[in-house]
């Protein structure tokens, strides 16, 4: 049988352990290993800082190229687009940097008509699809807008937007002209539905539009969406000039995809960085050559921006 005596001393014995084990340890990490253990702390903190001086460097370097792009916008700009009449649409992926576009447009002389597009437009549910439909064929259309130049094959935001095409910018001459009034009651429908909300009060057609995107989409119906917003891209092409002033070149957003089409590349202009002052810069850049030289172009910090990083205009 165990007595007490055994188990007290198995019980010092334990004791007697742990505290050689405390005084050994104690000893060595007062030797080597706290010496290593402290220079390799000390090598972190350094690292930490010269990464932290390396960004402060960074966003004071793209501070300067941000305003140096600023200053030179104000040089060159002004007068450039003088009179011209641009539509701004702008999608809800692009709205932060709707506004830095907006006014390089404006510094050039631009006259600029602002709508919003509402994310309902690009919803792809069926239920979207046929309230779109409905708009674009009977109860927004106007008669001068026949229903045999709108897209028969039932997709409610390219029919849509082939309408809205018609009535927000100029139409070929010995087409039907549209009146101011369809052209308020075509946008009065949409903005009443919740597709879009426009920003000024648009009187008269422009000459060009400026699509102004973000980042593709990544929910479950990120396909569909980015596919809606080509296919707007795609019908105001067909009525007009158009520049589109996006966020990144890659994935399914409207920049890559018409950057990897042969035919949208040759008469849709794309400015990769236009979140930046120096993409929105270069946007009005885009639309200004669009105009003169009836030009497209890929501009940007992308891979896939073969016009480099803004266009080669004439003096």
């Amino acid at each position: 049988m165990i007595n007490f005596r055994y188990h007290v001393v198995s019980l010092t014995a334990v004791f007697l352990a742990l505290a050689i084990g405390l005084v050994v340890g104690t000893a060595a990490l007062n030797g080597p290993v706290a010496d290593s253990l402290k220079e390799n702390v000390n090598a972190l903190r350094k690292d930490n800082q010269q990464m932290r001086q390396t960004v402060n460097s960074l966003q004071k370097e793209l501070d300067r190229e941000e305003d140096f792009a600023a200053e030179s916008a104000q040089v060159f700009l002004p007068g450039k687009l003088t009179g011209r009449r641009v539509l701004v649409l702008d999608l809800p992926s692009g709205r932060d940097h709707t506004e830095g576009v907006v006014k390089m447009l404006q510094l050039a002389g631009a006259n600029v008509s602002r709508v919003d597009v509402q994310d309902k437009f690009i919803n792809p549910d069926s239920t979207t699809n046929n309230n779109l439909l409905e708009l674009a064929v009977t109860a927004a259309r106007p008669n001068s807008v026949s229903t045999a130049n709108l897209p028969g094959n039932g997709h409610g935001v390219e029919t849509s937007s082939a309408l809205l095409a018609s009535v927000l910018l100029d139409r070929p001459q010995g087409s039907p002209q549209i009146t101011d009034a369809d052209r308020r009651a075509v946008l009065q429908a949409y903005t009443t539905a919740g597709y879009l909300t426009p920003q000024d009060k648009i009187s008269r057609p422009a000459e060009a539009v400026v699509l102004v995107s973000g980042q593709p989409y990544v929910d479950k119906d990120s396909a569909k969406k980015d596919e809606s917003v080509v296919k707007i891209a795609e019908q105001f092409d067909r009525t007009g000039a158009i520049v589109v002033g996006g966020m990144g070149s890659v994935g399914g957003n409207v920049v890559a995809v018409v950057r990897g089409d042969p035919v949208l590349s040759q008469s849709i202009s794309t400015v990769d960085d236009a979140n930046t002052v120096q993409g929105q810069f270069v946007t009005a850049l885009a639309l200004l050559q669009q105009l003169t030289e009836k030009k497209a172009g890929q501009y940007g910090v992308g891979d896939n921006a073969a016009g480099g990083l803004l266009p080669k205009l004439p003096q």
